[in-house]
């Protein structure tokens, strides 16, 4: 067929590939500079999301009331800005 050229050929570059791509992304810079920045847009901060989940109706009632009471509150001060301008 094509001979040993061919298969030393294909040889190196699938030796080659992952090799480069793992030299490219590894590189903890790379990480730093790529990642991390996206992870953080997608993802909220651990300060902002819930770590313990309420199990019982009465706890979920109580957690909706305190969503809705802070939604209020910034909904009352944004008006108040408006009003103020």
């Amino acid at each position: 067929m094509a001979g040993p050229n061919l298969e030393i050929f294909k040889f190196s570059l699938y030796l080659f590939v992952p090799i480069a791509a793992f030299v490219h992304f590894g590189d903890p810079e790379w990480y730093k500079e790529h990642v991390i920045p996206y992870r953080n847009k997608l993802f909220p901060p651990p300060d902002r999301t819930v770590q313990n989940i309420p199990t019982d109706s009465v706890a979920i009632r109580q957690e909706l009331e305190r969503i809705k009471a802070e939604r209020m509150a910034r909904r009352a001060a944004r008006e108040e800005q408006e009003q103020n301008k």
